[in-house]
């Protein structure tokens, strides 16, 4: 694993951190890491608290990874697939931080969740694939209407992006907060995950994503078929 994904545990808590010093551009590499700090995180039945680096989340999916070719893009959106998969079946309660900006693949890290906290700020945050002349994957359409309320899901054609507040009211966070409140609420959320009971939370989580899992698969199934 490179010093870009970092996981440390301690006290039933999984803090794993994306910072590759730029944008934390999620390539097939870097889901792989994220997948491999997931792995070690369930082995220690861990309650996950995920967050990118001071002013950015995550910028999404690698652009020059793209520019590769079918053969490279492919491989990339089906491990993006996979990680919201694994997110939304993950048996461990999962807690995103975002402190900047969260593009496509990020956001879509967020809405795999099940509890998103937010930073005050100038951010931007939501899928832009049609303003710079990609179409939305169906897995990604189909965890936005999982996720978002209506209102947001409707805005999702137009790739437009959102500050954190009305990003909230869209469904990509659930609290923002200010600089100086945020720790302790972080604290606090990791704290409340931590004391569920984990079987009961587990038995819950897969009954609420279940449909929505399955029409992932199905999307990816029919959309990015494995070589």
């Amino acid at each position: 694993m490179s010093n870009a994904v970092r996981i440390a545990i301690e006290n039933g808590i999984a803090r794993i951190s994306l910072d590759d010093g730029k944008v934390n551009a999620l390539s097939t590499e870097r889901l792989v890491e994220l997948t491999g700090a997931l792995d070690e995180a369930e082995s220690a039945g861990a309650v996950v608290v995920l967050r990118g680096r001071e002013g950015i989340f995550s910028a999404g999916f690698d652009l020059d990874t793209f520019k590769r070719g079918p053969e490279a893009t492919f491989t990339m959106l089906r491990a993006g697939a996979q990680m919201i998969l694994r997110l939304l079946a993950f048996p461990q309660p999962v807690l995103t931080v975002c402190t900047g900006h969260a593009y496509p693949m990020g956001a879509f890290l967020m809405l795999s969740a099940d509890s998103r906290l937010g930073l005050a700020g100038a951010w931007r945050i939501g899928m832009n694939e049609t303003a710079i002349g990609l179409t939305l994957p169906r897995f990604a359409i189909e965890l936005a209407r999982h996720r978002l309320t209506a209102p947001g899901f409707a805005r999702v054609s137009s790739g437009a992006m959102f500050p954190p507040e009305e990003a909230m009211r869209f469904g990509y966070l659930d609290r923002v907060l200010e600089a100086g409140a945020l720790a302790a609420a972080v604290e606090e959320e990791a704290a409340r995950l931590h004391a569920l009971d984990r079987k009961a939370f587990a038995a819950t989580k897969a009954r609420i994503n279940e449909q929505a899992r399955l029409a992932i698969q199905t999307a990816v199934d029919g959309e990015l078929p494995a070589p």
